[in-house]
């Protein structure tokens, strides 16, 4: 079963970072991402995803980003549900980061931050993902397996040009070819092959006594 997602788009607030009851970091984001059409009005509409990443990523991420960041992340969709202190049964639809990419300078995209308060002022004030009891209680919120490496943001993951594998020449097609013609030996064929050629004439001396003199050209 495929289950991938791949996001490029803005924070809508800074990424908020807490600790389970075992001590596991894990920090929860929402990214706006643009659609590809505009509406009637000309603008260009966003969805608001909510995200959680886990672990250590989970704490570079909230020390390396902020509200208005770009960002890339890959991850899978996940689902979950838990009761609030309501009584009610809350669901929860999300995206679970395995790998994040910072796409922009650092500086560049605080000065973005600026712009991103001004162009949506109150814009994802019920937007964003509530977090007052997503982590605390019986949620069905738990850490995830620690995902495999399918970054696809880039990164040297150990494929064919690692430098530390090694290759035995002996086991190349090509590697002993040369090997006799080193040693110095001919073989009997090549030797008779060799003087059946030193006493064949040249084709030039064959043909010498076939050409006309100049007594035979008749003007």
């Amino acid at each position: 079963m495929l289950n991938r997602v791949v996001l490029t788009g803005r924070l809508t607030r800074d990424p908020e970072l807490r600790y389970t009851g075992s001590g596991t970091a894990v920090c929860s984001f929402t990214v706006a991402v643009d659609r590809q059409f505009r509406n009637q009005q000309g603008n260009r509409e966003a969805d608001f995803i909510n995200c959680v990443i886990w672990r250590k990523s989970a704490e570079n991420f909230a020390n390396f980003t902020h509200k208005g960041a770009m960002v890339g992340i890959d991850g899978r969709l996940s689902t979950r549900n838990y009761e609030n202190n309501q009584g009610q049964r809350v669901y929860v639809t999300e995206v679970t980061v395995d790998n994040f990419a910072l796409l922009e300078p650092r500086n560049a995209s605080q000065g973005n931050q600026g712009n991103f308060n001004q162009n949506n002022n109150g814009g994802f004030g019920n937007q964003g993902f509530n977090n007052q009891n997503a982590f605390g209680g019986n949620n069905g919120f738990g850490a995830p397996q620690q995902p495999a490496n399918n970054n696809a943001f880039g990164g040297n993951n150990g494929g064919v040009f690692d430098q530390n594998n090694s290759v035995d020449l002996g086991s190349l097609p090509f590697g002993n070819d040369d090997s006799d013609a080193d040693s110095g030996q001919v073989n009997i064929d090549d030797q008779s092959a060799m003087s059946t050629d030193q006493k064949k004439p040249s084709s030039d001396q064959d043909d010498q006594g076939d050409h006309p003199s100049i007594d035979d050209v008749p003007f």
